[in-house]
């Protein structure tokens, strides 16, 4: 199917059936049109939202944006699709909407992808209610009664020796929930140790984040060694990961490991890949974040004030265990 076809009907399910928008109401989307995919996806919302107020953001003031916000009502839509992130001073886009219970759809970073990325990014976009609702619900469920979680990866094991957080959902369902809407693609159950130095092991990485804020994709798996919640090792490592460790250690003096997040997009994959991380972290498997950052969880031991560093990691994930019970094989997440 052609890119301009699959993110018109990705886009007509995201708004009818997670975002439950009913086209009785306002809709404001705000745009730039810098790179492919940010043309491409603004296409797609202005056929899908024909009534809605157009801005678009390359040349305006963004003092136009806020005027467009202003007219809206609780239970409206905004739609931001950016090459970037866009700033308005003094203005938190998603945090100040939320809080007049404006609904959200956002698109950022969209200029990281390469041309022959497009496409995985707009499969990504692909909701499938059953799936992600079917899977995600009994997964947080089962995560939050866990007093244990074991990745296998490839002959290595990272071990949780104790119980895990609260586990979030990013599954396209709002219902019950503050805030209605999320960055899109969707599709990730995210949690992490409740004792971090309970984690320990090892466990090999495909990907991560680099110092130009991309997926870095070394040609070998690289095999980090975790004692007591710390990176301690790599192995097999590269330049640019050791250039990572060496970042967050400069600032705050070792490397936490925090995040772990189940991510459940089957779009995406260790071989279907885009290059912004905050997209592709919704990858079907296991990710772990490095350094002691995480604006969900607080630890005594952290000082959120102080802290830097969330980089985003990918996991060969083999097996993920909870307790005894295999949540996580041969490439997908199990009915539970």
């Amino acid at each position: 199917m052609p890119h301009g076809s699959l993110a018109l009907q990705n886009v007509n399910e995201t708004l009818a059936i997670a975002m439950e928008y009913d086209p009785a109401r306002a809709a404001v989307i705000v745009a730039d049109e810098q790179c492919a995919l940010a043309r491409l996806l603004l296409g797609a919302y202005r056929q899908q939202l024909a009534c809605a107020e157009v801005v678009i953001f390359d040349g305006s003031r963004p003092e136009v944006a806020k005027q467009a916000f202003a007219r809206l009502v609780a239970g409206d839509l905004v739609v931001l699709v950016q090459s970037t992130v866009f700033r308005i001073s003094d203005f938190r886009i998603r945090v100040e909407l939320f809080k007049r219970g404006i609904k959200v759809i956002e698109h950022s970073n969209l200029s990281r992808m390469e041309d022959d990325e497009i496409g995985n990014y707009v499969a990504a976009l692909a909701y499938d209610p059953a799936y992600y609702r079917g899977i995600g619900h009994p997964l947080k469920a089962r995560m939050d009664r866990a007093r244990s979680a074991r990745i296998e990866s490839d002959g290595e094991v990272l071990s949780y020796d104790c119980a895990l957080e609260s586990a979030k959902l990013n599954i396209g369902d709002f219902s019950g929930l503050k805030n209605f809407g999320s960055q899109f693609p969707i599709g990730e159950v995210f949690t992490e140790s409740t004792d971090l130095e309970a984690v320990h092991g090892r466990t090999k990485l495909y990907a991560f984040t680099d110092t130009s804020m991309k997926l870095n994709v070394p040609d070998t798996p690289i095999t980090i060694v975790v004692e007591k919640g710390r990176v301690t090792g790599a192995l097999q490592s590269t330049p640019e990961f050791d250039r990572v460790l060496e970042t967050i250690r400069a600032h705050e003096g070792e490397v936490w490991l925090r995040e772990l997040g189940f991510g459940m997009n089957r779009e995406l994959s260790r071989d279907r890949r885009v290059s912004d991380v905050g997209a592709f972290e919704r990858v079907c498997g296991v990710h772990l974040s490095l350094g002691a950052r995480h604006g969900i969880y607080k630890k005594p031991q952290l000082n959120h004030r102080e802290v830097r560093y969330h980089v985003d990691s990918f996991v060969v994930t083999g097996r993920v265990l909870l307790d005894d019970q295999v949540v996580f094989e041969r490439g997908e997440w199990l009915q539970l």
